[in-house]
C-alpha cells in the first residue's frame, strides 16, 4: 500500500505542473473577487477529474479486475515499470519539444468572463480523454486488487496532488494578499518561459521513481518466489 501511495504523490505532483490549469487559475487571481473565483475554480477541477477518475476505476477497472479474480503482486509491478517508462519517454519528447512548446502562448481567459466553475469543469473535461499519467495511476491502482473504498481514497490523494500549485494560489491571496499580484505575476512569467522544462524534469524524476519502485518491488517478489521453489524442492528429495 505504501509503495502505491508513493507512485500516486510522485506521478500526481508531476502531473499537477499543467499549464492547463495554472494558467487559467493565475488569469483569474488578477481580477475581481481573486480569490472566491480560483477557489471555484480549483473545486470544479478537483469534483470533475475525481469523477472521471472513479467513473473508469470503478466501472471498467471493476469489469477488468473480474477477469483477474487474484491479481498477483508481479503483475502490478509490471504495470509500474511500465508506468514508470511512459512517464520517462513522455518527458524525453517534452524535453526535446521544449523550446517550440515555449514560445506558445498559455492559455488565457477573462477573468470577468464566465462563471468560474463552469471554466473549470470545461477544461477538466477537456483534458481527461487525454489525462495519460492519470490513467497511468488508475491503471495501477486496479492492478493492485485493493477494494473499491482504497482505490478511491487513492483517486482522492492523486487530485489532491493534482490541484496543489491551485491550492498554492489560493493560499497565496489568502496570507500574502498585499503581495500577491507581484508574486503570482512573477509565477506567471515564470510559467510561460520555463514550463516545458520544468514539467519534463519532473516527469523525468518521477519515471525513474515509479521504475525503481516497479523493479525492486519486482526483484523481492522474485527472490521471494525463487526461495520459496528451493524450500520445496528440498522438501521433496529430502531422505
Amino acid at each position: 500500500m505504501l509503495r502505491l501511495v508513493g507512485l500516486v504523490v510522485s506521478i500526481g505532483l508531476a502531473d499537477s505542473l499543467n499549464p492547463s490549469t495554472i494558467a487559467p487559475a493565475l488569469y483569474l487571481a488578477s481580477g475581481e473577487r481573486a480569490r472566491g473565483r480560483v477557489v471555484e475554480f480549483t473545486i470544479a477541477v478537483f469534483a470533475v477529474y475525481l469523477l472521471g477518475g472513479v467513473a473508469i476505476a470503478l466501472g471498467p477497472g471493476q469489469l477488468i479486475r473480474s477477469l483477474l479474480p487474484h491479481p498477483h503482486h508481479q503483475v502490478a509491478h509490471i504495470i509500474e515499470v511500465a508506468v514508470g517508462v511512459a512517464l520517462i519517454v513522455g518527458a524525453a519528447v517534452l524535453w526535446y519539444h521544449r523550446k517550440r512548446l515555449a514560445r506558445r502562448e498559455l492559455p488565457r481567459v477573462d477573468p470577468r468572463g464566465r462563471s468560474s466553475w463552469i471554466l473549470g469543469a470545461t477544461i477538466t473535461a477537456v483534458e481527461l480523454p487525454t489525462a495519460f499519467p492519470y490513467f497511468a495511476v488508475i491503471a495501477a491502482i486496479i492492478g493492485s486488487g485493493l477494494g473499491p473504498p482504497r482505490q478511491v481514497v487513492l483517486l482522492v490523494l492523486f487530485d489532491l496532488c493534482f490541484v496543489l500549485p491551485l491550492l498554492g494560489i489560493i493560499g497565496t491571496l489568502t496570507f500574502a494578499s498585499g503581495r500577491a499580484d507581484q508574486v503570482l505575476g512573477t509565477c506567471r512569467r515564470f510559467l510561460r518561459r520555463t514550463w516545458p522544462t520544468a514539467l519534463s524534469i519532473v516527469l523525468m524524476l518521477a519515471g525513474v521513481f515509479v521504475v525503481f519502485l516497479g523493479a525492486t518491488g519486482f526483484a523481492a517478489t522474485h527472490h521471494g518466489n525463487f526461495g520459496r521453489v528451493i524450500r520445496h524442492l528440498r522438501h521433496f528429495i529430502r531422505p
